[in-house]
């Protein structure tokens, strides 16, 4: 049985730099540019996970310094 995938469409936009080297990655291993995209998430999400949430850093104007 072959698995039900999602494919709904979401535009994203890159830097010019980022985007070439996307492009870059896609060619030299024959994919598409959304194949590369949703490796790197797939590779990063652990360390994007690591990062703090705009909630867990605190504003200095909260603060009664």
């Amino acid at each position: 049985m072959v698995a039900k995938t999602d494919k709904r469409k979401q535009s994203l936009y890159f830097p010019e730099v980022m985007l070439q080297e996307i492009q870059q990655e896609a060619a030299r291993l024959d994919r598409s540019l959304s194949w590369i995209v949703q490796r790197c998430v797939k590779i990063g999400l652990s360390d994007i996970r690591k990062l703090p949430s705009v909630n867990d850093i605190e504003d200095d104007a909260d603060s009664d310094d």
